[in-house]
């Protein structure tokens, strides 16, 4: 096993925490983790890879501050301190679900980017409509009442009828994700969501073409938040080489379905 170790600091006035393992690439990977996860979503990467899996502010052990801005310019603001904090001048990026904010950073700093990983990512792109839980989500105070009568019953149910994870991860999964969601992770959630409507969606990716790196595009098969057709749309949408691998028997979390997933990745980002 990877010696994992958790650190912390402040960051742009924020305390961020994360963890990290001695980098087995040429360039340190830096693993973004979408909602409602924490950076303990990467460990089986962290394990085979090495790398940096913050939990994002308003997520994990990370600070939930109600003055954070939790919208892309937000994070991508933060995301340029943490590089910044962490003295790298180049680096490999995985990014999943709402960890596409580091796809704005990304087009900010295209040299920085050795090698992209994206997994079923939120689109950064036209024409993204969002699933049903995001709308309720964007509502306000309906919302706040499906996100306040969230309990592990009601999560189990969902997941299981959405078949987003398989069977046999769903209360491990749950598990984890209800340890972190107070009321602070409730709010950066629902503040996410309602700062990105489609039209700021698909801004956010109109410079993907300056994104020049190699790229691996993984998606699940049977993801039920974002459609199949947004992994190729990606592909088309980088500015260099993007292979894409679209997965039978996976949902939004490929790399559950199938761990090969975690190989395939870790061969990816050594070249």
């Amino acid at each position: 096993m990877t010696d994992i170790v958790e650190r912390e600091a402040e960051v742009a006035g924020t305390r961020v925490v994360w963890r990290e393992a001695e980098p087995r690439t040429s360039a340190p990977v830096l693993y973004l983790h979408g909602v409602p996860n924490s950076g303990s979503l990467w460990l089986p990467f962290l394990d085979r890879a090495g790398g940096i899996a913050p939990d994002l502010p308003g997520f994990g052990h990370s600070d939930k501050s109600s003055g954070f801005d939790y919208s892309i310019p937000g994070y991508t603001e933060f995301l340029h301190a943490f590089v910044r904090h962490l003295g790298v001048d180049r680096l490999s990026l995985v990014v999943h679900d709402w960890g596409g904010v580091g796809l704005a950073l990304a087009q900010d700093v295209p040299d920085l980017v050795e090698r992209l990983v994206v997994i079923d990512s939120v689109p950064f792109l036209p024409g993204y409509r969002w699933h049903p839980v995001a709308r309720v989500w964007r509502t306000p105070l309906l919302g706040e009442l499906f996100m306040g009568s969230t309990s592990r019953f009601t999560m189990r149910l969902l997941m299981r009828r959405l078949k987003a994870l398989p069977p046999e991860a769903v209360d491990r999964w749950v598990g984890q994700v209800l340890e972190d969601l107070d009321h602070g992770t409730q709010r950066a959630i629902l503040r996410r969501y309602r700062s990105a409507p489609a039209d700021v969606l698909a801004r956010a990716g109109d410079r993907l073409a300056r994104v020049t790196s190699p790229a691996l595009v993984v998606w699940g098969a049977d993801e039920p938040f974002l459609g199949t057709r947004f992994a190729q749309a990606y592909a088309d949408a980088l500015g260099g080489e993007a292979r894409v691998e679209v997965l039978d028997g996976a949902g939004h979390w490929p790399w559950l379905d199938r761990p090969e997933v975690v190989d395939m990745v870790f061969e990816f980002l050594s070249g």
